[in-house]
């Protein structure tokens, strides 16, 4: 079971020639781990994970298996997704050798599976995995949207604890409608609209903002949940680090604080960050 109510998404660190930056990216979850941050998503779409082949995604899981401190005192999450089922089946297979706390199942983008093939997909990598499974819906990337007839069913295996960005109020309201007492924790992918989407039913959070200021999104966020108001000074905080993330690129303005920050997180992969942002 996952029972971290926030975790950050974490950016991959890479090198000017765009090669992977495994000791930036550890440097950077130790550093979060060390702010008090109790769970991370690794490989994620944060950390540009269709831009990173199978072999990268394998090294990122064996350098995070050696992190011995980290690996023993946070969830960590991996995220599992590829065009190529082959592929993330070795993947799932790799992360279930390993301590990590669960895996965040993507879908592929471009190819546009029907929803039969999306369940037979999912299915298959759950099985393999062996881990809680946090199921990561995003059409707005991927051009697939999964149903929730399919979230449905997914959810009745026991191994499926979550949904991240599921859809909007009404989708939302008929998963809730079939789960037969089952708790299902429905996760927002990022700051967008989170006021709204708690109201109707988003009770964790994938940030990306916590990247920057973990402790301050932790707050605001567990707040919404139970419906505590920040004062003035403590949202005018918050409205300014949101605006500094998302104000254009995320993944590009992340990297770039951090990098102020004294991290080595590099930049992106083009195009990613081509455009001088």
């Amino acid at each position: 079971m996952l029972t971290e109510k926030f975790h950050v998404a974490v950016p991959t660190a890479f090198f000017d020639d765009e090669s992977l930056n495994i000791e930036g990216t550890m440097d950077h979850i130790r550093n979060l781990h060390g702010q008090g941050v109790k769970s991370v998503l690794v490989s994620g779409t944060t950390g540009e994970q269709h831009s990173t082949n199978l072999q990268e995604k394998l090294e990122m899981v064996n350098a995070l298996e050696q992190e011995e401190v980290l690996i023993s005192s946070m969830e960590i999450i991996f995220g599992v997704a590829s065009i190529r089922q082959k592929e993330a089946e070795q993947l799932a297979e790799a992360v279930r050798e390993t301590k990590m706390a669960g895996i965040m199942l993507g879908y592929p983008p471009y190819v546009r599976p029907s929803q039969a093939e999306a369940l037979a997909y999912s299915k298959r990598l759950i099985e393999l995995a062996g881990k809680p499974v946090i199921l990561y819906n995003n059409p707005g990337r991927t051009g697939f949207d999964l149903t929730a007839e399919s979230i449905i069913e997914l959810a009745r295996l026991d191994s499926v604890i979550g949904i991240k960005d599921a859809g909007d109020r009404e989708k939302i309201e008929r998963v809730k409608k079939d789960q037969h007492g089952k708790d299902l924790y429905f996760y927002a992918g990022g700051e967008g609209n989170l006021e709204e989407k708690t109201t109707y039913g988003y009770d964790r959070l994938s940030s990306m903002a916590g990247n920057v200021a973990p402790a301050e999104i932790r707050e605001w966020f567990e707040g919404l949940v139970t419906g505590q108001e920040a004062g003035a000074k403590e949202n005018g905080r918050v409205k300014k680090i949101l605006e500094e993330v998302y104000e254009g690129n995320a993944v590009v303005n992340l990297k770039r604080l951090l990098n102020q920050a004294g991290a080595s997180m590099g930049g992106c992969r083009a195009p990613i960050g081509n455009a001088g942002g």
